[in-house]
Order: structure tokens, then C-alpha cells, then sequence
């Protein structure tokens, strides 16, 4: 479905709400404006020289007041160019500032929908769309209107026949850049949805350069990046159809206008009701006007542009939060955790989970078991709170964990995934991603928590330990240490839930046996949820919950399970016998 296209009014209420400095916008364009004036005067004073020009007669004066002109002309666009770059640079911040923090504050279900190559285009390349409106094109559209203005005040005063003769361009130029205004909108809003989508590609192979080398996907990678990449220059090639369209059409009509003006201003001339220094100021004029107009082009032009930029970013901005820091701050220790007919679907159309229910008590092991797609990681992600049920609660002693912030709920979870995912950086910083008052923590703290997790013993084999560098996504170590990594990350934490989705599905025996021991002693004392194929890692649970398509078929412990639970029973006589 086409989307909604952006009038001018959201555009300017999202460019103001990011708080323009309007002190440098202001002196920035009065700098402007007298810089405009003092121009205005160079063709007068050109105009002087030229009719009292001789040697004996030659002003001294005259043309130290040129000079001064020139010179005061060119130090104050100087500084004006500078505070109005400053202005667009704080506002594309300000913009990205906003984006940024309203991105990583978004649901993610958000996520699951949008590819993050396009998000960070729209953070990237939309904004600087803008920045360049407001830094470069808006000051020339200002100081344009007022040298047209200004000139064409002189220009009625010094001769209102050849003034209004040059006016006739005016609606010309107008009826020819309207509509291809109109269509450089069309074409530059395809043109950013186009780069958001090619950037998305692009860093997505990027981030999985492993797999596509493994499956010896570089030409068909090759090949979709070609495609891309035609189709931008398509678009390229469009938009330059407009500009090759509108600069020779205006040259020219500004050239037959210089020729007309010429040839009337010599006749005049001629005639004897005109001065050379006249038409040459006129001349001048003419000159000071055309310029304004070839760049009001280039305004409008950005302007469509901008416009089109700012309602993809509205588009996010105006997204729902998370609630992040609203709500209720509670401490869960030693709180039940109560799942009570929780149904969720991702689509309307396809349920996930249909009624389920349970509950952990304090310090329990429960365990999720049963066949690949029943829900298992579904249940953690409505737990973690990265989607909300479409019906029934999931409670804290009596308090729905709705009712909590969601920084004091997450906090007081630790997750251990498959995968381990780390950040690019150092295992320090991995160690204490996410803390507040990181500083405060010490190095015995985090040698501490790596011994408890056996990370201490490979950590202290890296010339440089705790600041390693682990490279993105953790490529420089084995899945082991990861795993060994992100228990250590969980220990520092002290979370009063512990959350493992298959911790260790993807190791090998030997780190296996170690990861399961940290694991074993971060269980320690905590209510732990597990996720689990492997029927050995989870047959001592408390509670094992088996969830098929769903729906829960079954809870028990162990032996229970296999007394009354028939394919629970078919499971563990496959993996245990």
C-alpha cells in the first residue's frame, strides 16, 4: 500500500520540536542578510567607477570602498556559513539523538518486522537529507528572496521598463519548475526507500559473512548486490534526468534574457537615456538575481526531499515504546512467578500459545520441554517481556509484571542463550554491558564471577585478559568460552530469575561438562527457567512443562512424565536408553 505523503507542517513541527539553537540560527542569518546588502551595494559603486572613469579623474576612494566592501562582504559569509552549518549539524544531532534512543526503545517485535539495515539508514541518510535543507538550501532561499527583492528595488528605481522586461522570465522559470518539483518528490522518496532497503541487504550479508562464505553464496550475494545497486543507479539516473531538465532550462532562459537586456540597454545607450555604468549595474543585477533562482531549484528540489525523509522518521518516532522506566519497582526475591492462561500469536491468523498456565515457586528448576515449534522460546520471550500476551497474565507474587517498569523487571533476569551473543569490544566490557555505575566495578569482582563461571582459567591465556578484544559477535572465541562469558555476565548481574533457552545445545562434550558445572552453581538459590531438547540436562527439574503446539500436555517431574506422559516417555527412551 502507498504510503501517506508528508505536507510541510509535520515537516517543520519535527525540524522545530528538535530544538533549533536559535541564537546562532538568528545571528547566522542576519550575518546572511547584511552580507546580501552589502552585496547589493557592488554594482551602485561599480556603476560610479565606471561613469567617472578616466585616469586624472580616477577615486582613489572609490575604490578603497570597493575593496572594503569585498572584504567585509566576504569575512561576514564567512561566519555565517559557519553558524548556519553549526545550526544544521546540532538539529541532524539532535534528530539522530532522537531516533537513536526511540529505536533502541521500541518493542521487538518492531524488529522482527523491520530489517535493522533500514533503521539505520533512516538514522544515517534521512537525516543528513535534512541537515543539508537546513544548513545549506535555507539559508540560500532566505538571502535569495532578499537579493531579488532588494535588486529588483534598485532595478524599478534605476529603469522600471528594462526591469520589467526581465520579469517576464519569472513566471516561465515558475511553470516549468513546479511540476518537476512534483515529480522529484515522487522520485526521491523511491530513491530513500531504495537505499534503506539496499543498506538492509548489504549489512545483513555483511553480519553473516561466515555463512555465505560456507555456502559459497558470494555470487548469488554478488548478483542481489548488483541489483540493488542498478536499481539506485536508476533511480540516480531519474533524478538527474530532472536536474539535466531544470539547470539548461533555466540557463537558458536567463541567457535570453541577458541578450534582450543587452541589446535594449545598448540601444539605450545609444540613445543617450542611459549610462554605460547604468547597464553594466543592471548588468550586475541581473547577475545577483539569476543566481538565487538557479539555487531556489536546488531548495525546492531538497525541500521534497527533506519531506520525504521526515515521514519515514516521523513514521518511527511516532512508534509505542516500551515503557522503560514507568512503573512499579520491586524486588521478586522469593516470589512465585504465575503463568495464568497466557494465549499470544504473532499474526491474528497463526496462535502460538492457547491457554497456558503454570507456576515457579522460589528457587524451582523448571524445565520446558517437547517437539521443535511448540513455543518453548515464545513462553521466555512473554517472561523477558519482548512481546505482551494478546490474553491472560503473567504475574509476581500477586503483582502482573505489566504493573513493574520494565528496567527493574529485566534487570533482575539473567538470560543464557544458545548462541551467546556478545557486543564488539573487550571481555570487560562484555562482562559489564548493560550495568549502571560500571566504573564502580572492580577487576577482583570480574575475576571473581569468571572463576565462578571457569571463564578465569582461558580469560588469563590472553596476553591482554580481561581487555581482550572478542571481535564482532564474539568471533574470536570458541562457543564455549562464550557460553562460559555470558554465565560470568549472569553471575554479575545476581539475577533472582535465571533464563536458559538450550545453554548448551551447540558445545562439545568436554566444554559441555564445564559449562553445565557454571551453570549448575548459577542455578544456585534462583528460580530457573530452562529450555532443553537434551532430556539429560533437565531430568533432575523440579518441574518439566511439556508444551506441544501450544498448548501444555503435560507437568511433572521426571518420573512422573514418563509414568503418564506417552510421548515424553517416547523422548526419553530415544535420549536416555
Amino acid at each position: 500500500m502507498e504510503k501517506k505523503q508528508t505536507g510541510i507542517k509535520p515537516f517543520i513541527s519535527f525540524v522545530l520540536s528538535t530544538k533549533i539553537p536559535k541564537l546562532a540560527l538568528t545571528a547566522g542569518l542576519i550575518l546572511s542578510i547584511i552580507t546580501t546588502l552589502v552585496g547589493l551595494t557592488i554594482p551602485l559603486l561599480t556603476r560610479e567607477l565606471v561613469d567617472g572613469f578616466s585616469v586624472d579623474s580616477l577615486s582613489v576612494w572609490l575604490i578603497v570602498l570597493i575593496a572594503a566592501v569585498f572584504i567585509i562582504q566576504a569575512f561576514m559569509d564567512g561566519i555565517s556559513t559557519y553558524l548556519l552549518g553549526y545550526v544544521g549539524q546540532k538539529v541532524v544531532a539532535r534528530m539522530r539523538e532522537k531516533m537513536w534512543t526511540k529505536l533502541i526503545r521500541l518493542p521487538v517485535s518492531y524488529f522482527d518486522q523491520k530489517n535493522s539495515g533500514e533503521s539505520v539508514s533512516r538514522v544515517v541518510n534521512d537525516t543528513g537529507i535534512v541537515k543539508d535543507l537546513i544548513s545549506q538550501h535555507f539559508p540560500q532561499f532566505i538571502t535569495g528572496i532578499i537579493t531579488i527583492i532588494g535588486a529588483v528595488i534598485i532595478l524599478l528605481v534605476m529603469d522600471w521598463r528594462m526591469t520589467l522586461l526581465m520579469l517576464i522570465s519569472v513566471p516561465v522559470t515558475v511553470a516549468i519548475m513546479i511540476p518537476l518539483g512534483q515529480r522529484m518528490s515522487k522520485i526521491s522518496r523511491g530513491l530513500q526507500d531504495e537505499t534503506a532497503v539496499f543498506t538492509g541487504k548489504i549489512q545483513q550479508t555483511l553480519s553473516e559473512i561466515r555463512l555465505m562464505k560456507a555456502s559459497n553464496a558470494e555470487t548469488a550475494e554478488s548478483e542481489k548486490g548488483i541489483k540493488g545497486i542498478t536499481t539506485l543507479f536508476k533511480y540516480g539516473l531519474r533524478e538527474m534526468r530532472i536536474f539535466a531538465i531544470i539547470g539548461p532550462s533555466i540557463y537558458l532562459i536567463m541567457m535570453a534574457v541577458i541578450v534582450v537586456i543587452i541589446g535594449y540597454g545598448g540601444i539605450r545607450v545609444e540613445e543617450g537615456t542611459m549610462s554605460t555604468g547604468s547597464l553594466i549595474a543592471f548588468l550586475l543585477y541581473l547577475f545577483q538575481i539569476i543566481f538565487p533562482i538557479t539555487s531556489f531549484a536546488m531548495f525546492f528540489t531538497q525541500l521534497q526531499k527533506a519531506k520525504g525523509a521526515t515521514e519515514r522518521i516521523i513514521e518511527i518516532i511516532d512508534l509505542p515504546l516500551e515503557e522503560g522506566s514507568t512503573g512499579l519497582e520491586i524486588d521478586i526475591t522469593d516470589q512465585p512467578l504465575q503463568v495464568q492462561n497466557i494465549s499470544f500469536a504473532y499474526q491474528e491468523d497463526e496462535p502460538i500459545l492457547r491457554n497456558v498456565s503454570f507456576e515457579a515457586q522460589p528457587g524451582e528448576m523448571v524445565a520446558f520441554a517437547g517437539p521443535s515449534g511448540g513455543g518453548k522460546t515464545t513462553m521466555f520471550g512473554l517472561i523477558e517481556r519482548f512481546y505482551e500476551p494478546t490474553e491472560g497474565a503473567i504475574r509476581i507474587g500477586n503483582t502482573p509484571i505489566t504493573e513493574l517498569s520494565m528496567d527493574s523487571w529485566r534487570s533482575q533476569i539473567g538470560y543464557v542463550s544458545q548462541d551467546s551473543p556478545m557486543m564488539a569490544g573487550t571481555i570487560r566490557e562484555n562482562l559489564t554491558y548493560g550495568l549502571d555505575n560500571v566504573e564502580d566495578i572492580s577487576d577482583e569482582q570480574l575475576w571473581q564471577v569468571a572463576e565462578m563461571a571457569y571463564a578465569a582459567p582461558f580469560i588469563r591465556e590472553f596476553p591482554k585478559e580481561l581487555d581482550t578484544e572478542v571481535g564482532e559477535r564474539g568471533v574470536k572465541l570458541s562457543g564455549g568460552q562464550r557460553q562460559r562469558i555470558a554465565i560470568a555476565r549472569a553471575f554479575l548481574r545476581d539475577p533472582k530469575i535465571l533464563m536458559m533457552d538450550e545453554a548448551t545445545a551447540s558445545l562439545d562434550s568436554q566444554s559441555e561438562g564445564i559449562v553445565q558445572q557454571a551453570l549448575s552453581r548459577l542455578m544456585e538459590g534462583r528460580t530457573t527457567f530452562v529450555i532443553a531438547h537434551r532430556l539429560s540436562t533437565i531430568v533432575d527439574s523440579d518441574k518439566i512443562i511439556f508444551i506441544e503446539k501450544g498448548e501444555i500436555t503435560g507437568i511433572g517431574t521426571h518420573a512422573e512424565l514418563v509414568a503418564n506422559h506417552s510421548l515424553y516417555r517416547e523422548f526419553a527412551e530415544q535420549q536416555l536408553t
